[in-house]
């Protein structure tokens, strides 16, 4: 299992990554207002700006304050530094 740093020592399973998107549009703030209403919303971004929303494959909704280019740079890194089996 992969670990990806998603800011502030929160760690996410990589495989377990459906999406990592901006909260700028309309429907990505529905769908976080929607799961924070079925209490399906994981908040962690330590009270700073939410950059980037990532869903998982359960459902979850997570809210990082880190922008998702990053995150998804170091999910490649992360990659290729493993060798597969």
């Amino acid at each position: 299992m992969k670990l990806i740093n998603i800011g502030f020592g929160n760690m996410i399973a990589a495989n377990r990554t459906i999406a990592m998107v901006s909260p700028d549009t309309a429907p990505i703030k529905r769908l976080i207002v929607e799961s924070r209403e079925r209490g399906r919303l994981i908040d962690a971004t330590y009270g700073r700006r939410t950059r980037s929303v990532i869903i998982a494959d359960s459902g979850h909704v997570i809210l990082s304050a880190i922008q998702p280019e990053t995150i998804a740079g170091r999910l490649k890194s992360e990659s290729e530094d493993v060798p597969e089996e």
